[in-house]
Parts: C-alpha cells; sequence; structure tokens
C-alpha cells in the first residue's frame, strides 16, 4: 500500500475530511525545501488522490496531524483495511484460522456482535 493510500485509511478511519486534513497540515506551515514555501491545499489535496509525489520533508508535518508516528506511515507490517483488503488483512486472517476451534455457540456470539457494528456503521455513515 502507497503512503498516500494509507494517509487515507487514517483519514477515514479518524473521520477527518481531506479538506480538513489539507486545513490541518497548512496551518503547520512545513516548509518543501525546494520553494521553501508552504504546500497549498490544492497541492496536498494532489498528494492525497496520488496525483503528486507527497515530499519527504511533510512526513513530520503529516504525522502530527493524524496522530501517528513517522514509522507508521512506512512500516510494512502494518496491515490497513479497507473495503478491498479487509479479508486479506492480518487479523481477519488469524481469526479464520482460529474459527475452527471455536464452539458453535461462541461463533453464533460473534456473528450477533459483529452484525451489530456493521448496524452502527451504517447508521454512523448516515449521519456525515
Amino acid at each position: 500500500m502507497e503512503v498516500w493510500e494509507k494517509i487515507n485509511y487514517l483519514l477515514d478511519e479518524k473521520r477527518i475530511s481531506k479538506k480538513d486534513f489539507a486545513d490541518r497540515l497548512v496551518a503547520l506551515s512545513p516548509k518543501l525545501k525546494r520553494t521553501d514555501e508552504a504546500p497549498s491545499s490544492q497541492t496536498i489535496l494532489g498528494y492525497l488522490y496520488g496525483k503528486r509525489e507527497i515530499k519527504i520533508e511533510l512526513i513530520p508535518y503529516i504525522a502530527e496531524v493524524l496522530g501517528v508516528s513517522e514509522q507508521e506511515l512506512f512500516s510494512s507490517e502494518l496491515e490497513y483495511a479497507s473495503s478491498y483488503n479487509i479479508r486479506f488483512s492480518k487479523e481477519v486472517r488469524e481469526i479464520i484460522d482460529l474459527i475452527p476451534y471455536a464452539p458453535h455457540s461462541y461463533i453464533e456470539h460473534i456473528l450477533s456482535q459483529l452484525q451489530k457494528y456493521k448496524t452502527l456503521h451504517n447508521e454512523s455513515i448516515k449521519n456525515i
């Protein structure tokens, strides 16, 4: 997963809009080495859509806005979930591998809980 995709995942997870992220990043006044100026909101949006390469000097600022470590943006061990790759994440694979060992009543409990989370998630999306 590319860095810009991880950033977008974290934005979704933290419920931060791309515009809000860009505004917060601009407010930190990061300086690009080439221009010695802060990137514009439009430039930052270009980063978020994968249309521009993220400048390395912005990484500390991006991490600060997202509340994560710089290393977290680059770690190959991080497996961010999305509607596309959730079933391939390390945690989900581990759960699936352990399901045969769970009693039927526990599987029913897990199913019930996951259905509740799905309903809560769908309701929260409607309220955005």
